[in-house]
């Protein structure tokens, strides 16, 4: 089975990437985020036509949004309010197999709960996320958690840690709150499972960046965390860097997870 992650950054206007995504990489499953629509202009018909029969969204108009595409029937599909009614999370079951798909807030300019309502605001919501899966979940159950979660937990996940330690995505509170996300389940981040926790990787680069490819000033704020049981059955994850360069592209690229079923 493959699944990928990706922040599209707008749906509706980059379906020729999302058909080309399917062409290249052939997912059963496809995670977006920032879908900026309303549920009542999803684009259903055009991801059908890619052959996924089985959709499920939760959006809102301009802002956030998040969708599950995927060629496998699943047999449920929720959402969990966290914070502020905010459309950020959506989930579904395949079996035993739960895929949570979320959208962290991106906390703002100013790393500074109390004078950035919206760095407070992402704070909580990391916190709350952690809460509910140790809460409402076993760490013997079958989970997969991917999405867009803006932090870059380490320090090879942003082209420089030293510049960007007071920058919001990598300051230390983030990046200790989401670690302690990783701990207290005991996740699995599966793209550092294949690739060690030295090597630089990314998966966002800014638009302000007009040769991204070459400046490399980079961030790895898109992941995929799987539970303890699905350890065994991990064949791959892969950052799809070469999107980041197609035409009218977001400046997130996809992340894929290939697991045994």
């Amino acid at each position: 089975m493959k699944i990928i992650t990706w922040n599209i950054n707008s749906i509706r206007i980059r379906i020729p990437l999302l058909q080309k995504l399917v062409h290249l990489y052939n997912p059963d499953i496809i995670a977006l985020q920032e879908t900026k629509v309303e549920d009542k202009l999803f684009p259903v018909t055009e991801c059908i036509n890619l052959g996924y029969k089985y959709i499920t969204y939760s959006g809102q108009k301009s802002y956030n949004g998040v969708a599950i595409l995927s060629k496998i029937s699943f047999e449920s599909t929720f959402v969990i309010n966290l914070y502020n009614d905010e459309r950020r999370h959506i989930a579904i079951n395949i079996g035993e197999l739960s895929i949570h798909n979320f959208y962290v807030p991106a906390g703002g300019d100013i790393p500074d709960a109390n004078v950035n309502i919206k760095f407070k605001h992402k704070l909580c919501y990391v916190d709350f996320m952690n809460a509910w899966f140790l809460n409402n979940k076993s760490k013997k159950d079958k989970i997969i958690l991917l999405g867009d979660l803006n932090i870059a937990p380490l320090e090879s996940d942003v082209w420089s840690s030293y510049q960007l330690r007071n920058v919001v995505s990598h300051t230390d509170i983030e990046r200790k709150k989401l670690m302690h996300n990783i701990t207290s389940f005991d996740w699995i981040d599966a793209v550092r499972f294949f690739s060690g926790k030295h090597e630089k990787l990314y998966s966002w680069w800014s638009y302000r960046n007009v040769d991204w490819s070459k400046s490399d000033r980079g961030r790895r704020l898109d992941h995929i965390w799987i539970s303890h049981p699905l350890e065994s059955k991990i064949k791959s994850c892969i950052i799809i860097k070469d999107a980041r360069g197609w035409d009218m592209p977001s400046d997130h690229v996809p992340v894929m997870l290939e697991i045994e079923t």
